[in-house]
């Protein structure tokens, strides 16, 4: 398995967190063709844990939805470009946190399950040295959401809601 999943809110076992993360994180390298065997640690924690966390290596003591802490620097050397291929088997942890997602899922009308594999994706592409701090990374990110999120059969998350929608 590519994922490691380590459950410490129960709420993310019924919400099925350790599939998500599977079936996220596979669809990442496989649509950036990365063949190699990684392995990422997912950790499905509460606002709580995720602020502390915030706290100790942002220095923003409130929760946030997901957190992503790559095991090296594989960002591109300029913006918009195409970041590096890993040369360890650990690409790095995610933490992400069930009350925020929820609340973040009800507030843009998005359901649960489509919303927490979204951000699995982006935590993996942030992993991967993609980011989106200018404009030009910004771009490349989110479409490469959207192209991935849309093979797993899974709205644009960028765009307005027309109706009921999910996986």
């Amino acid at each position: 398995m590519l994922t490691d999943t380590i459950i410490e809110d129960e709420r993310w076992q019924a919400a099925g967190l350790e599939a998500l993360a599977e079936t996220a994180a596979t669809a990442v390298l496989a649509h950036l063709d990365i063949d190699e065997a990684f392995e990422i640690a997912v950790l499905g924690c509460d606002d709580a844990r995720i602020a502390a966390l915030n706290a100790d290596f942002r220095d923003k003591p409130q929760p946030t939805n997901v957190l992503s802490w790559p095991s090296e620097d594989l960002s591109a050397e300029e913006p918009g470009g195409k970041p590096l291929l890993p040369e360890m088997e650990e690409l790095g942890d995610i933490a992400i946190a069930y009350q925020t997602c929820e609340r973040e899922a009800q507030e843009q009308g998005k359901p649960f399950q489509a919303h927490v594999t979204h951000l699995i994706v982006h935590a993996v592409l942030h992993l991967l040295g993609y980011d989106h701090i200018s404009d030009a990374d910004a771009t490349l990110m989110e479409g490469i959401e959207v192209e991935i999120l849309g093979k797993l059969g899974l709205p644009d998350p960028y765009r307005e809601l027309d109706g009921p929608q999910g996986l």
